[in-house]
């Protein structure tokens, strides 16, 4: 859950200030996944397909929330535990039997980037785990061909994920004045705005980015094509969303930035404000 910083900041109050952290605080190059809910009831269908994202990728998966989000209250639709699925990904049981001194290839070379895995103590699935870069079989090894395949397949593994509603869009026109970007809790003070700003006779379309990492390229860039201005919201004081936008998608040109870092969330009077003298 983000809150004001640095170190213990502002603890009780709301900010967006971690995105940066989420997605570049690795040692080395990883693949990962960074998934921003964007209401209560998202909090609780992201939780579990982070558990299945993780086991199935075998990445770590941060469930990036902010303070207005964890602390606030909102009312939902009855969660719905039909929806609840587990996925264990490729969980490999009854093995073939192994050869004298060979061992399961825990770390196979796979056309996904995505290996096999047991779990400790099944028979036929002994292998070597250690933290440093390792062959197929978890040995460690300081081969140069063996180290460029491992760290292929790794980054190879999210190369086409995408979770659901990964974008989330409210864009009824094809053509728009404003396109409007948020995350996290800011949806409900956006289309506040928009209602407001529609009234005015503007055409408003927003979206709401849910993944943050890898970032949905593709499907943000078909929104802001459609566009003549973007103005991304966001509670932090360095437009970290805005640059993942210009970074991946590009259109800096059309960009804007709407930051508060002053411990409060947006109000829908600013967001009309700011988003009027734009259009």
């Amino acid at each position: 859950t983000q809150r004001g910083g640095p170190s213990t900041g502002l603890p009780t109050k709301q900010e967006q200030s971690d995105l940066n952290a989420m997605v570049y605080g690795t040692h080395g190059e990883i693949p990962k996944i960074v998934i921003a809910p964007a209401s209560i009831e998202d909090c609780f269908y992201d939780t579990i397909e982070s558990f299945n994202l993780s086991e199935e990728y075998q990445v770590p998966v941060i469930l990036m929330t902010d303070l207005q989000l964890s602390l606030g209250k909102q009312s939902c639709e009855t969660l719905d535990l039909d929806k609840v699925k587990i996925s264990r990904g490729k969980l490999t049981r009854d093995l073939p039997e192994l050869e004298t001194n060979q061992l399961f290839k825990r770390y196979e070379l796979t056309e996904d980037g995505v290996s096999p895995r047991v779990i400790p103590g099944d028979k036929n699935g002994i292998h070597h785990v250690t933290g440093v870069e390792h062959d197929e079989t978890g040995r460690p090894s300081e081969s140069a061909v063996n180290r460029k395949k491992m760290m292929d397949k790794r980054l190879s593994k999210l190369d086409n994920m995408l979770i659901r509603d990964a974008v989330r869009a409210d864009a009824p026109h094809e053509e728009a004045d404003l396109l409007v970007i948020g995350m996290g809790s800011t949806g409900g003070t956006i289309d506040e705005a928009r209602t407001r700003l529609d009234k005015d006779g503007h055409t408003i379309n927003h979206i709401t980015i849910r993944q943050i990492h890898p970032f949905p390229t593709d499907l943000v860039n078909s929104y802001m094509q459609s566009a003549k201005k973007v103005v991304v919201l966001e509670n932090n004081a360095t437009a970290q969303l805005a640059s993942q936008v210009k970074l991946h998608v590009g259109q800096a040109e059309k960009i804007h930035s709407l930051l508060k870092y002053d411990g409060n969330p947006f109000l829908p009077s600013e967001v009309y404000k700011a988003c009027k003298e734009l259009v």
